[in-house]
């Protein structure tokens, strides 16, 4: 009878050596967990798509593909793009590390190994994995840091992506007139405006606090945009109270939209990409 726990965690280890694979498969699931192996990435790259997954382990020399080409599929698919990976091999190169860094592998595990020491390594990637991310505490949204992890995965694969940025001017003038409790209310209000305008697989996050990047596919932008300003201009209104005025501005608040649809190997880093982005922001025309 099978006494894996419901909620054991699952590997999928990608490797050409039976007996490795073997060893591996006893050893984890003497320890409770789900084991799925793979000698070829063609393989590994179906159970992916039939079975979820907390961690794969792959080796960089496979008889079909080389690991750093399986690892750039696995993040270019919504499935797998944030299961941790880690790499086994024999290599110990310096280069070799940082080129599978780069495509976000999250450990390297240069062979012969100490199984012990693998599964202390597996353990942490999977504790890491699902832990929350920071979140913004009026939103409830991913931070920055989550933002910048997400961007730069985007670097790492020939994926089409497409990202709409909103920005709140003016939050820091209204809790100075009229309290905390308005300028919150026009944050999670423009937040929950984001959030209604995202599907499955899309991705919304801070850029800072006055900030929201929303990333999401290609043939999806135009609408989104369309949608996210509607909603803007219905909804810019309520926001407002007759103590919302200054010396020689009728509003406090200014609303800014920017739409970037380009492919990610224009830019050399994140922090290109978000200039690109902040550079495209316009004014909402209301």
């Amino acid at each position: 009878m099978d006494k894996t726990p419901i909620d054991a965690p699952a590997l999928l280890v990608v490797d050409d050596d039976v007996d490795l694979c073997d060893m591996l498969t006893e050893f984890f699931q003497q320890r409770s967990y789900v084991v799925h192996t793979a000698a070829w990435g063609d393989d590994a790259l179906k159970i992916a798509a039939d079975e979820p997954l907390n961690l794969i382990i792959i080796d960089i020399h496979l008889p079909d593909i080389n690991g750093y080409d399986l690892c750039r599929m696995f993040r270019a698919n919504r499935r797998t793009a944030d299961t941790p990976i880690i790499f086994l091999t024999e290599r110990r190169e310096r280069d070799d590390k940082l080129h599978g860094l780069e495509l976000g592998v999250v450990d390297y595990v240069t062979k012969p190994f100490d199984v012990e020491e693998l599964l202390l390594r597996a353990r942490n990637a999977i504790h890491r994995a699902t832990q929350a991310p920071p979140v913004h505490p009026i939103t409830d949204l991913p931070d920055r840091s989550a933002l910048d992890e997400r961007l730069a995965a985007l670097l790492t694969v020939n994926e089409a992506w497409s990202a709409l940025l909103v920005t709140i001017s003016g939050l820091d003038k209204l809790r100075e007139m009229s309290g905390f409790v308005a300028a919150d209310e026009v944050l999670r209000a423009v937040a929950l405006i984001l959030r209604q305008a995202t599907r499955e697989g899309d991705f919304l996050a801070h850029l800072d606090a006055e900030a929201l990047v929303l990333l999401t596919q290609p043939d999806r932008l135009a609408a989104v945009k369309s949608k996210v300003v509607t909603r803007l201009n219905m909804s810019i209104d309520h926001f407002y109270h007759a103590d919302h005025t200054t010396d020689g501005d009728s509003e406090v608040l200014k609303f800014a939209i920017g739409a970037l649809n380009a492919p990610t190997m224009r830019y050399p880093n994140t922090d290109a990409l978000i200039r690109a982005l902040t550079d495209a922001a316009e004014p909402l025309a209301t």
